[in-house]
């Protein structure tokens, strides 16, 4: 069966998988989804047998219809690679009670290596079966951990060149020195004076721009993006929430159509939404609890069925998920809506506009799946305490976020299903905020010698992708006004 896709936000065309991938955002603004959510074409128990990258083919090949099975294997081979630390890409480790699904053991120690280690290839042979002549921008704005994998991801990549947005005051010290040392005669990264939102937004605008299209055509350039907008970033995240509970199921650990919680920290929906698209594929599901930082706007949707922006901004220790507009639950608001792209449009105008929208009652009932909490800093640091202390488990402030959310979910409901546990990144990566709530003595440390702290305390090798940022060289260091975005991509680009 033939999957395409269509905008949230119109009833018009829909178009094949490279297609969308290449896009990355629909033209009238709206995120591309598939016409329908395909079934597993195996049984978990077949999958169960199956290696990460095997799969990755199984799950990617029933939404990727126009790939040929040659053209799929390769981008997933190419990317499933030894760039991992570990041969089971994505491990679960048991550990006080829940599972965590460790998602950090790709080259730049987050999640985020999961979808773009491989979304370079999935572009590259998207372009080729479209015949795109066009060398491919790509523009992505990062709340830290986004950016750092798609510039490894897309460093010196043949036809492709990326330019990346974060917010300067907005991301750990080791973020950003991931991002402003990375080699690569096609990659820029640019520190802006605001928020993610800022950044995220001015992003979108430029997509958005008719004649910045025009222009850079002229000049033999065309857009696309690298952020969870694009459909090429979300099918490859629905891959590990298949293969998490397969393994539970290799482990017996679950017995055939056991169902399972899924507990994911999350900002921009994405992550969350992967698994509700695993759920729809046929995973056992009990429920996707969505784990929010301070900056809980996703906790008060769920619970209010209102979404409103309108609030502090706040800075936390798990920086990826400070958000307030999260992009990807605009694939689930069509979904509730029943497929209504006009209803969902007026909702993201409104948003847009007035900066909240509210959702009816049969569509609050449409997500019964999901259970939403939060955790602040107190919480957070507690949790990251109490787990090494109990378990000798060290993880990073976004994992502990979900964790303590998850305790707090368990403690209220008694819910005994097993549970899984997104572990985004990698403690490594927010070494300072980690190392601080294990024991006060950490605070005011230098970073490096932190991270040393860290090896011994947790009894796991510095990954390679801290090392090399030791004494790596500053390559980036342009900043410019959140309203300045477009002009220095013109400049980058030399359309100015």
């Amino acid at each position: 069966m033939e999957i395409r896709y269509k905008s949230t936000r119109s009833n018009g065309e829909t178009v094949t998988a490279s297609q969308a991938i290449l896009k990355g955002l629909a033209e009238d603004g709206g995120l591309f989804v598939p016409t329908a959510i395909p079934e597993l074409g195996v049984s978990l128990e077949e999958i169960s047998k199956m290696n990460y990258r095997e799969t990755a083919y199984q799950v990617m090949k029933q939404f990727l219809t126009d790939f040929t099975e040659e053209e799929l294997k390769n981008c997933i081979d190419r990317a499933y690679d030894e760039k991992f630390d570990t041969k089971e890409i994505a491990p679960l480790t048991e550990k006080d009670g829940a599972y965590y699904l460790e998602l950090f053991h790709g080259a730049t120690i987050a999640f985020k290596d999961m979808a773009l280690s491989i979304l370079p290839h999935l572009l590259t042979t998207s372009a080729k079966k479209n015949q795109v002549k066009n060398q491919i921008v790509i523009l992505t704005a990062t709340s830290g951990d986004t950016g750092k994998a798609a510039l490894a991801g897309f460093a010196d990549v043949e036809g492709t060149s990326i330019i990346v947005f974060y917010p300067k005051n907005g991301v750990s010290r080791i973020q950003e020195r991931q991002m402003v040392t990375q080699k690569g005669a096609n990659t820029s990264v640019v520190g802006i004076t605001g928020n993610f939102d800022d950044a995220q937004s001015g992003v979108k605008a430029m997509f958005n721009n008719k004649e910045l299209a025009k222009a850079m055509d002229k000049k033999g350039y065309q857009f696309s993006s690298a952020n969870s907008i694009n459909i090429g970033r979300l099918v490859p995240q629905v891959v590990y929430y298949v293969y998490s509970y397969t393994r539970l199921l290799a482990q017996g650990a679950v017995k055939k159509d056991e169902k399972v919680n899924f507990v994911v920290p999350t900002g921009n929906f994405g992550n969350i939404l992967a698994a509700f698209y695993a759920k729809n594929m046929g995973v056992p599901v009990n429920k996707l609890v969505c784990a929010s930082n301070d900056n809980k706007v996703l906790y008060d949707f769920f619970e209010t069925g209102v979404y409103d922006k309108n609030r502090e901004f706040i800075l936390t220790s798990s920086p990826s998920m400070d958000i307030l507009i999260s992009s990807n639950l605009e694939r689930l608001i069509y979904k509730i809506a029943g497929e209504d792209a006009e209803k969902t449009a007026d909702m993201m105008a409104s948003l847009a506009g007035d900066g909240k929208y509210s959702i009816t009652d049969e569509m609050k009932k449409e997500m019964k799946d999901f259970v939403g909490g939060w955790a602040g800093e107190e919480k957070t640091a507690a949790e990251i305490k109490r787990v090494y202390d109990k378990a000798g488990y060290v993880m990073d402030t976004h994992t502990a976020v979900a964790s303590a959310v998850y305790q707090e979910y368990k403690a209220k409901t008694g819910d005994t299903a097993k549970t899984v546990i997104a572990s985004t990144a990698s403690p490594y990566k927010f070494a300072e905020s980690v190392m601080a709530a294990i024991d006060g003595k950490y605070k005011g440390m230098d970073d490096f010698a932190l991270i040393d702290e860290l090896s011994k305390v947790s009894g796991t090798k510095i990954p390679n992708a801290v090392e090399e940022i030791r004494s790596a060289a500053v390559l980036h260091s342009r900043v410019c006004e959140t309203g300045k975005m477009q002009e220095t991509v013109e400049e980058i680009l030399g359309l100015a």
